[in-house]
């Protein structure tokens, strides 16, 4: 009873037996049977974030914000990646549950409620971070992405663009039919018609950026500016630009939702609409801790964190004919 005392911290006990306890355990190399006591607690002290790709610097930033917050509460936390699969995504759901966690954060891979039905009939608490679900009330984390591709999309407009490729993520993933309805909204209310034949959809990945940009290089009508949905969209649009023997801003102007990797040596600096992915990931966390706790206001929160646009250098006037 006394070492359970000095090992969670808990009853009164004497500095001299604590030291006495401490310093046996470090003889020994003692480590507790945390999952004797999950068992007897029924928590496991565990948590899961489950994204669409780790490798995005814009989740893996987000998951430091997860992680910061969760040990500050002394929770651990699992990290699952889907690779923007339902099928994985699911599979990861199972291997969770049957893991016992005691919550999850998920940015779902498609815009189904399924995942959440599913978590919820298990009776984890769950968090929704970055993307919206159909029909579904649960607690969710994002920023506004309609509002942040319409900003955006004026910029480019303002700066005289009127041929404004829309290279978006798959059209079953809120973030990219939010992006491209903001998108549409700036073109309207410009007065501007809204060419569907500008408008792609892919995978959020240098790959699909590659892919969306050769299409849209293929119009009749070259575009004069891009608007990449994400980073990862941007860098392979960006690298398939440069192939095509165009610079960026001098023959065609670029932007993007999210900050590039510090790693990526790209010139020129992009235009972004910069998200708080950090904050995010807290936020969520925060909110997750609070649902197990049972302490959270109210049957569902949605937190709308704001957004910053940076102009750098990737976007400029239309180039003189």
């Amino acid at each position: 009873m006394t070492v359970s005392r000095v090992i969670n911290r808990s009853g009164a006990i004497s500095r001299e037996t604590r030291e006495r306890v401490e310093a046996a355990i470090a003889e020994l190399g003692y480590v507790p049977n945390t999952l004797a006591r999950s068992l007897r607690m029924k928590a496991t002290q565990t948590l899961a974030l489950v994204v669409s790709d780790i490798t995005n610097p814009f989740f893996t930033t987000l998951a430091r914000g997860v992680q910061d917050a969760a040990r500050a509460e002394g929770f651990n936390v699992i990290f699952c990646n889907t690779d923007e699969s339902e099928t994985e995504q699911a599979e990861q759901l199972v291997a969770l549950v049957q893991k016992r966690v005691d919550g999850v954060l998920l940015v779902p891979a498609a815009s189904s409620a399924e995942p959440v039905a599913y978590l919820k009939r298990h009776k984890i608490p769950v968090v929704v971070l970055d993307r919206r679900v159909e029909d579904c009330l649960v607690d969710s984390v994002r920023c506004d992405s309609e509002l942040g591709a319409y900003q955006l999309t004026r910029l480019l407009l303002d700066l005289g663009h009127r041929r404004i490729a829309m290279l978006s993520g798959p059209a079953t993933v809120s973030t990219a039919v939010d992006r491209v309805a903001g998108y549409r909204r700036a073109l309207t209310e410009a007065g501007l018609e809204v060419v569907a034949g500008l408008i792609f959809h892919g995978a959020y990945s240098p790959i699909g950026g590659r892919q969306m940009a050769q299409a849209a290089l293929a119009c009749t009508r070259r575009p004069t500016a891009f608007f990449a949905a994400n980073n990862f969209i941007a860098i392979g649009a960006y690298q398939q630009l440069r192939e095509a023997g165009l610079r960026v801003p001098e023959d065609v102007s670029m932007a993007t939702f999210d900050e590039m990797p510090l790693t990526t040596l790209i010139e020129p600096f992009f235009t972004v609409v910069a998200q708080p992915a950090y904050e995010m990931g807290q936020r969520a966390m925060q909110l997750l801790l609070a649902r197990l706790t049972n302490t959270a206001v109210g049957e569902c929160q949605e937190v709308i964190l704001p957004f910053d646009l940076i102009v750098r250098r990737s976007t400029g006037p239309v180039p003189a004919a």
